[in-house]
């Protein structure tokens, strides 16, 4: 019989808080993260307590169930609010989807912060945010946390749910540097690669531009594969000729979009495109680059120009929001044998 909710509802704030650690966020991302992070630090302490928190408390079931039939022994709680996994844990890491969410569960009555005024002393606890969102929203909140007495760092993450699964991500960090080397045991558990890129808002600030090279490129990559199998081109070969030569990159090399081009290897577009970077996510990322670009007073006519064919693809074809966002390719491939062209003058209007 399945575990219900209350089998792993009831913990002692006061006890559990010792050495707990909170994981809010529990999507594709947030579930492999927090799996990595809890299996590991059982390792390392053995009488670890954990807590998740999900918006959908089926997401936190799931994962409690399934990590307790791996980890027989494991202390796994589900707390109803993010109140209540501060409570529980001196660590706390929050994988949300973007800067509504970020100040939902931070800033609200139930929140992290309200929960942050209630502790003595709340310089015990370290928050880690690995969410990909406004720098200003981030740097907002974690003032804001920072005012409580806790410690707090942005941590966006790169390397998709292949590498959250694999515990092979990079963490691009931000914050006060001791907040930064409290929290860097911590994500090694998640990742492989941790890099401190300046003070509260700097690692969102490498993430945003990272995700902007990212999501150019595999647009240029679906283009040019798309080209080169029209002009007669095997699409392996293609991938082997860009791979080794100077267009290489990892949208052709790791995440090319064509099905067989990459022989020794299994992108998401071998599965229909399931399993990898959400489309509508990759959307508001190129949204997060164009408008900190325009605030900035930046030039991103490229960035601009991928974020109007992304949200040109998820309205002809809403279907791919939740696909890779290589799945561009697929609507490149349609648009080409029904004869049409695609212009960005066409796309804009």
């Amino acid at each position: 019989m399945r575990p219900s909710l209350r089998c792993f509802q009831s913990f002692d704030h006061h006890v559990a808080r010792q050495k707990g650690i909170s994981f809010i966020g529990l999507g594709r991302m947030g579930s492999e993260m927090a799996f990595n992070l809890f299996s590991k630090r059982i390792a390392e302490v053995n009488d670890s307590h954990f807590v998740v928190c999900d918006a959908f408390q089926q997401n936190a079931v799931s994962f409690c169930t399934n990590f307790k039939e791996q980890f027989p022994g494991a202390k796994v709680s589900i707390a109803q609010s993010p109140q209540e996994a501060v409570l529980a844990s001196e660590v706390v890491v929050t994988m949300l989807p973007s800067s509504p969410q970020v100040k939902e569960v931070y800033s609200q009555a139930n929140g992290i912060i309200p929960a942050l005024k209630q502790l003595s002393p709340a310089q015990s606890t370290l928050c880690i945010d690995s969410t990909t969102l406004d720098v200003d929203v981030a740097r907002s909140v974690a003032l804001d946390v920072i005012e409580t007495g806790a410690q707090m760092v942005d941590a966006p993450v790169s390397g998709g749910v292949t590498g959250a699964k694999a515990g092979t991500l990079s963490f691009l960090v931000g914050g006060k540097e001791y907040a930064f080397k409290t929290a860097s045991p911590i994500l090694a558990h998640m990742g492989k690669r941790i890099i401190y890129c300046g003070p509260s808002g700097a690692g969102l600030a490498a993430k945003i531009c990272n995700n902007m090279v990212l999501g150019v490129e595999q647009i240029v990559i679906a283009e040019a594969m798309l080209l080169g199998q029209r002009l007669g081109l095997d699409p392996a070969v293609l991938a082997g000729v860009i791979n080794s030569s100077t267009g290489a990159c990892w949208s052709s090399s790791v995440n090319n979009p064509v099905p067989g081009a990459l022989p020794e290897a299994s992108p998401p577009c071998e599965r229909d495109y399931d399993g990898g970077f959400a489309t509508a996510l990759m959307l508001k990322d190129m949204g997060l680059a164009t408008d900190v670009g325009k605030s900035s007073g930046s030039p991103l006519p490229l960035g601009e120009a991928a974020e109007t064919i992304y949200k040109h693809i998820l309205e002809k074809e809403p279907e791919l929001s939740r696909k890779d966002f290589s799945s561009v390719y697929r609507y490149l491939r349609k648009v080409a044998e029904g004869g049409k062209s695609l212009r960005l003058g066409e796309v804009s209007s």
